[in-house]
């Protein structure tokens, strides 16, 4: 599918972020508005719909140990869409052109609030997207799925939400779990050196997930073991004890697949206390250099590896790029984001808007059902600040729009591509 860009018209108006609300353009919103289709009938408009706008929601942290990462989710695809609607708005296949609102609300990346804002938002837009969190966005996924609302590119590498037979009405956009775990095993399969690896994980699918595709990825291979492995709970504030005991086994290796920021960078000042300096290898989402590596003086371990699809923020060249340049002085001037962004969830939110924007481009009715149509029928689109090598590909059942990772070492600064471990 190539990418259809059509002459925009009519200003509209774009707010910054906050806790509650983020961004309303002022326009009404409501289905029940008769659309001419393909055969000459009239299919009734979804809800969060009309002729002129279209309104997404959203559920995600914006406080609490992981608003950070929650405050991207919304950044990007604010500044994404608030730069089209300066424009004159969206076309859609249907012949109309939207401006594209946004409703945020926030979970603390709790579960029941995740629920309650999914069912204070549905009836007011037509789909809910780009929201983080395994936990939260399965909170309310049955329900989703019962009401026929579209629960789309969100961002949790969960493999169940990109099951259609599973999650009809979903489909995660960031790569799943598995994939990001099974790239770091690869990686250290291919080493002519023979590894230790301990390994700390999230109790729940997530840290089950990575901990599943790097075991597959390292089986048969003799040159690696597993020496200890623990869990910690998600609500847990220290992992200290963990630590301690896997220091113990002096393991060369540490594999951390830990989705709390704050217990991150406690971890890498904890080990270093106990002087236990392994390689690490952390989840793309909790592997921020400015905001984890950093303050947790990463820079002390002989090599810290995560995985990534997206471009850098923080990497000293991006600001130099025409790409990265726009989306920084969008994100100021449309989501009050006026920092260079820590976390990458502002990239990948950002990304979601232009996914969505190739999906609307091939809607020929205003109405969930052929929404979801369309999304299934995206690939080999190339989003904007991807890395070389990777696409939205909506078609393959069971992966995510985004599948395809690249391993990356800690240079001190930021990330540099890792194609062999002893390299």
């Amino acid at each position: 599918m190539s990418t259809k860009r059509r002459k925009m018209r009519v200003a509209s108006v774009v707010a910054g972020i906050g806790v509650i609300a983020v961004l309303a353009a002022g326009c009404s919103r409501g289905g029940g508005t008769p659309n001419s289709t393909e055969d000459g009938g009239s299919a009734e408009a979804s809800p969060g719909i009309t002729d002129s706008s279209i309104t997404l929601g959203i559920t995600t942290p914006l406080s609490g140990p992981t608003a950070g990462p929650g405050t991207c989710t919304v950044a990007g695809i604010t500044a994404y869409f608030g730069a089209k609607n300066a424009e004159g708005g969206v076309e859609f296949g249907d012949g109309n052109t939207r401006t594209v609102e946004i409703e945020a609300l926030d979970d603390e990346y709790d579960p029941q609030k995740a629920k309650a804002n999914y069912d204070q938002l549905k009836s007011s837009v037509f789909a809910m997207t780009s929201g983080l969190g395994t936990p939260t966005n399965r909170a309310w996924r049955e329900a989703a799925i019962a009401d026929e609302v579209p629960q789309v590119l969100i961002q949790t590498g969960d493999p169940i939400f990109s099951s259609q037979e599973e999650s009809p009405w979903q489909l995660g956009f960031v790569p799943i779990y598995q994939n990001e775990g099974q790239a770091f095993g690869e990686l250290l399969a291919g080493s002519a050196e023979e590894h230790t690896v301990a390994i700390l994980s999230q109790n729940d699918d997530y840290g089950e997930g990575y901990v599943e595709g790097f075991k597959a990825a390292i089986e048969g291979a003799d040159n690696i073991e597993v020496v200890k492995e623990l869990t910690y709970e998600a609500t847990d504030t220290s992992v200290d004890a963990q630590l301690t005991e896997l220091a113990g086994s002096g393991a060369d290796v540490f594999f951390n697949a830990m989705s709390i920021t704050p217990l991150v960078i406690s971890s890498l000042q904890k080990t270093q206390e106990l002087g236990w300096l392994p390689s690490w290898f952390l989840p793309s989402n909790t592997s921020s250099p400015s905001a984890i590596l950093e303050p947790g003086g990463a820079a002390a371990f002989p090599g810290v590896y995560t995985v990534a699809f997206a471009q850098s923020a923080a990497a000293p060249t991006f600001a130099e790029s025409e790409e990265g340049a726009a989306f920084l002085e969008q994100l100021k001037e449309y989501a009050n984001y006026p920092d260079v962004p820590a976390f990458p969830h502002c990239v990948w939110s950002y990304q979601i808007g232009a996914t969505l924007e190739e999906v609307f481009g091939n809607m020929t009715e205003p109405t969930r059902e052929n929404f979801m149509e369309a999304l299934r029928d995206v690939s080999g689109f190339t989003a904007p600040l991807m890395l070389e090598g990777s696409t939205v590909d909506t078609t393959e059942d069971g992966q995510p729009a985004v599948s395809t990772v690249q391993v990356q070492k800690y240079n001190g600064k930021g990330y540099a591509p890792a194609e062999s471990w002893d390299q």
